[in-house]
């Protein structure tokens, strides 16, 4: 997936937002197959366990089957149809997510070679925001920033000031 290209200040910022909410004893159930992210996070502390590739929309063995104290999905839910049965599904009391948002001067990402990588979803705050109430998460903290490319273009120009990636603190919602 990142064969030429590394995303260090996603990465970054990412890691700077989960140091900032979660301490580096707790475990962590990270959505996904293990990854350069997950690897770094383990190299920072943190004890994580990946899912194994089973797909998320109709398989939540892993979710079910984790006893983490924390979730982290980073760039996952978009690659979901129905992202609200996994994030339903999950036993953890405290989530960190991101997701790419949608840009309103591009198309959705979809990968020609790869039927794993394409984006069915491209959020809005408002959206996923939406989303995480619905199962059963109240966000806390949440951050965006832009990604600028190193291209000539009007995208280009674009990018460098329209949010693209939004991360959200979440904490499960007590039951009434």
């Amino acid at each position: 997936m990142y064969e030429n290209t590394f995303p260090n200040k996603r990465f970054r910022y990412t890691l700077e937002f989960l140091k900032k909410h979660v301490p580096t004893n707790e475990s962590i159930l990270d959505l996904g197959v293990e990854n350069p992210f997950s690897k770094i996070m383990t190299k920072e502390g943190y004890q994580v366990e990946n899912t194994k590739g089973e797909d998320l929309d109709l398989d939540f063995s892993s979710i079910l089957n984790s006893n983490a104290k924390v979730a982290t999905a980073f760039e996952i839910f978009e690659h979901l149809l129905a992202p609200l049965n996994a994030l339903s599904k999950i036993k953890a009391d405290t989530l960190v997510a991101s997701v790419p948002l949608r840009l309103w001067f591009s198309p959705a990402y979809r990968s020609k070679n790869d039927p794993w990588d394409r984006h069915y979803h491209e959020f809005e705050d408002w959206q996923f925001d939406w989303l995480l109430e619905k199962s059963g998460w109240e966000i806390q903290d949440s951050k965006k920033w832009a990604h600028p490319v190193k291209k000539i273009g009007l995208r280009p120009i674009l990018r460098l000031f329209t949010p693209r990636y939004y991360i959200v603190y979440a904490v499960r919602k007590k039951s009434s």
